[in-house]
């Protein structure tokens, strides 16, 4: 059998009108070159190993402005000042943080977490799950088991883990968690972040040291609120920074939300430009609404709330909650109210079930029509 002569290693071959020197030793895989663009930015990074990415500039204020002590949260100093204590004496129970969104229950046991533990330690003595993570009662016998479960060899004291949202969690992942508190307690903390209590079930509950978060209170929201608006340089007026602060109804996470969004899109925050940005009817718009119910006939009364309600495209369930506290600032015979108060709750159940915003709001007007009728003949 013939092969081909091989050439010597000191023989060139010709490719393309060029001569290549022949290779020598075992052929090596080819890679690509990285671009020179990527190279060079490398090198800036190594220069800059601290620089921040590009987009932290562009953090929603919310995480921007998180608090990251415990010492800059704003609200529930009493929970604060024993969580505090709790920690100082190196006896942190297991946690139940429960209460409505926005009121910080996440930055808290963030900012306990920092303190418990340095940076590089963060991601070995600290487990944090959210209700985007799967947590079936899988998760909970594997993961959380094996974190929970397990010590490290370079940080004495305990472990964290942080369920956030725990009522999304399903009722059997509960009970094997419940086994898992029990049993590694000496070696890991845990801290479970609801809404509703009542979705948590009792054996968890009462393994847990529970804290309720109320709703923010204006005077403590306040102050936050105009610290973010001076490091922003944001326009505010005093009837704007009302607005912010009813609508967000204590949560201080949809005020900075409404705060942003009014800023970006109109420049100045004035009480109409926050109304219309989160398209809640005005104060005006509702005291017209609830003049035409009680002074125009029906026909005129349901033609300019459709044409108003089409104009500023106001839902209905919107305007039945703002004209429920106009009803108990209205003078009506307290068993008028009674009965009025009654047909905007089945009105408003009705609306939660699917119904016709049409027919509804022919209900509304009729409800108060013949509470004008009542009130008529009483008189």
């Amino acid at each position: 059998m013939a092969f081909p002569a091989q050439s010597s290693p000191g023989s060139r071959h010709s490719g393309r009108g060029r001569d290549f020197p022949a290779p020598q030793g075992p052929a090596r895989p080819l890679r690509p070159a990285p671009p020179r663009h990527s190279r060079a930015l490398g090198g800036a990074l190594a220069r800059f190993p601290n620089m921040a990415p590009a987009g932290s500039a562009n953090l929603p204020w919310v995480e921007k402005y998180r608090p990251q002590a415990l010492s800059e949260l704003v609200s529930h100093g009493d929970i604060l000042s024993t969580v505090q204590r709790f920690i100082s004496e190196d006896r942190l129970p297991h946690l139940l943080l429960y209460g409505p969104p926005g009121t910080g229950k996440t930055s808290t046991i963030l900012a306990c977490a920092r303190q418990l533990y340095r940076e590089r330690e963060f991601g070995s003595m600290v487990l944090e799950l959210n209700a985007s993570d799967d947590r079936g009662i899988d998760i909970v016998r594997g993961p959380i088991l094996s974190f929970a479960s397990t010590r490290t060899i370079f940080k004495k004291g305990f472990k964290l883990v942080i369920l956030d949202e725990a009522d999304a969690m399903t009722q059997d992942a509960q009970n094997a968690l419940r086994r898992v508190i029990e049993k590694f307690t000496e070696n890991t903390r845990f801290c479970l972040i609801c809404n509703y209590l009542s979705k948590i079930i009792p054996a968890l509950q009462s393994r847990c040291t529970r804290f309720r978060f109320g709703p923010l209170t204006p005077e403590l929201m306040v102050p936050r609120l105009q610290h973010v608006i001076q490091q922003e340089g944001v326009d505010v007026t005093e009837d704007g920074m009302k607005a912010l602060v009813t609508l967000s109804s204590g949560d201080m996470r949809r005020a900075l939300n409404i705060l942003q969004s009014t800023s970006m899109a109109f420049g100045k925050v004035t009480e109409e430009s926050v109304y219309t940005c989160t398209g809640h009817p005005l104060k005006s718009d509702i005291a017209n609404i609830l003049d035409w119910m009680l002074n125009q006939d029906f026909s005129t009364a349901y033609r300019k709330i459709m044409e108003l309600k089409t104009l500023k495209g106001l839902a209905l369930q919107d305007i039945l909650t703002e004209i429920h506290l106009f009803v108990h600032r209205v003078d009506f015979p307290p068993s008028i109210r009674i009965q009025l108060l009654i047909k905007l709750a089945d009105i408003e159940y009705r609306l939660a079930a699917g119904t016709s915003e049409k027919i509804q709001l022919s209900s509304l007007i009729a409800a108060f029509q013949v509470t004008r009728d009542l009130v008529v003949a009483e008189a």
